[in-house]
């Protein structure tokens, strides 16, 4: 059956109301709600029994289970590496280094970068560590908290989507599979050269940092830092310097392997396992290259991420047992705690699943691409998509619930008027997380203002004008580029 308009009211619905009520969960669920109502011909009572069924059928597909589980081991992880004194360790660490640097300010400055880009396993653990490890001394070298902050905040999404042996990664392939697409990996892969946002934004941060390249709103908190003023007068910080310590296990000393071995082996057995899952029906004429290639592409990401997180687990609960740090009880303790504290995030897959599934039912995705394809230029269409994308992730504070709206509407647009695939998708990816890092209801954007110990419009009102800056150049680019490769 063809819904036509109707088609495009739940995703609409939802979107409206996150603007207008700041609630995602209850903005998808209403329009997940809406959406089975309507395939029931507006009988209400089988619309809200097919609702229940349909976040239950979400289990279902092995792979949406997989990265939902995901999603709240990850929570365990991380306090598994703050109990440890993990993360306190590496605090020393980097202190260490940073006496024989020969320009502290600076070199503190692209250590924060660099690290915020190299944990791409996940982006609140990426914000959570950098920010605590290194607001003490930003503090010493008279560097403004609101710098950390954006720091931190433009290194954490763009690198998970850059790198995306991830949650990430997993939450993306699973709708690209929804929306049966062939090797989900391969074509996430495709994009990441056109994700020009993510790419701009993760090269900006250095070249601030080298060449002092502060904004006016930045520009005025360095100079406030520098009189030896780290917040500004009548500003509160997100939070108390007091519940920003470590709190580690008594008797624990801290140690920088106990947060570094754990991680790393997460990473390293991503890739692994994409091979081994997708070593399977193989062409046998092709060179060794192209077959890792197509291994890698046929693997499953959600079984790679569930397995990757699974075994850094293990790494550290045994780490923490030689070491006499916790016991089994203990370590189970804390990974129930970490589980809880991601509860959210994995209501919040499950309910972008859902509303996917409802979307892909009613064709809203066909229909959409009929109605833009009809009356727009296909070459303007990547550049449409990114813009639209950051609106809706700036209006929800959400990059993952926009990936789930707008890939489900991409696609078949994409496969319907042509348009280059990789760019395209690129466009809807590097627009969540624009609209994302703009967005003063971003979680992100919220633990950056926490985890640095800034008042939060402080931080949004700093970190603003380069976004917008990036966003623009970005979305030059993907007009130039959809009339070049269309």
């Amino acid at each position: 059956m063809d819904y036509g308009f109707l088609s495009l009211i739940p995703p609409l619905l939802a979107i409206i109301f996150a603007i207008r009520t700041r609630q995602v969960y209850l903005s998808l669920l209403s329009g997940i709600l809406l959406g089975w109502i309507i395939l029931n011909d507006w009988n209400i009572s089988r619309g809200f029994l097919d609702t229940l069924e349909g976040l239950v059928n979400v289990f279902s597909d092995a792979g949406n289970s997989r990265t939902i589980m995901f999603s709240a081991l990850v929570g365990a992880l991380i306090l598994l590496i703050q109990r440890s004194g993990g993360v306190l360790g590496f605090i020393q660490w980097v202190s260490k280094k940073l006496k024989n640097a020969k320009n502290g300010k600076i070199t503190v400055q692209m250590y924060a970068w660099v690290i915020s880009v190299l944990i791409f396993v996940e982006s609140s653990i990426s914000v959570l560590t950098v920010g605590a490890i290194f607001r003490p001394l930003f503090d010493q070298y008279k560097i403004a908290r609101e710098k950390l902050a954006y720091i931190i905040d433009s290194g954490s999404a763009p690198s998970c989507i850059i790198f995306p042996l991830n949650g990430w990664g997993a939450f993306i392939m699973g709708l690209l599979a929804t929306m049966s697409v062939d090797q989900p990996f391969i074509s996430m892969l495709g994009a990441i050269p056109f994700n020009f946002y993510a790419l701009l934004a993760l090269a900006t941060v250095p070249a601030v940092i080298w060449f002092g390249w502060d904004l006016p709103a930045m520009q005025r908190a360095e100079e406030r830092t520098q009189r030896g003023e780290v917040l500004w007068e009548g500003a509160t910080p997100m939070i108390s310097e007091d519940m920003l310590e470590t709190d580690i296990a008594d008797g624990a000393t801290p140690k920088a392997g106990n947060m570094v071995v754990p991680i790393l082996v997460m990473i390293a057995a991503m890739p692994v396992i994409l091979l081994y899952t997708g070593w399977t029906d193989l062409p046998t004429d092709e060179e060794l290259g192209s077959r890792l290639m197509i291994a890698l592409g046929q693997g499953s990401g959600s079984k790679a991420v569930l397995i990757s997180v699974t075994l850094a687990i293990l790494t550290a609960m045994t780490m923490y047992k030689v070491q006499g740090i916790m016991g089994i009880r203990e370590n189970f303790d804390w990974i129930m705690k970490g589980i809880a504290a991601l509860v959210p995030l994995a209501l919040l897959m499950l309910l972008a699943f859902a509303i996917g599934n409802v979307c892909k039912e009613l064709g809203t995705g066909l229909y959409v691409s009929h109605l833009i394809g009809s009356f727009l230029t296909p070459a303007i269409i990547p550049a449409l998509l990114f813009v639209t994308s950051a609106f809706i992730a700036f209006s929800t504070g959400t990059s993952w619930g926009t990936f789930a709206i707008m890939i489900g509407i991409a696609i078949p647009l994409i496969d319907s008027t042509g348009i280059h695939f990789s760019l395209s998708l690129a466009a809807v990816l590097g627009g969540g997380v624009f609209g994302d890092h703009c967005s003063p209801i971003s979680d992100t954007t919220i633990i950056a203002s926490m985890s640095s110990a800034t008042d939060h419009v402080d931080h949004v009102r700093t970190q603003l004008p380069y976004a917008l800056i990036v966003g623009g150049i970005s979305t030059v680019m993907y007009l130039v580029f959809g009339f070049i490769l269309h």
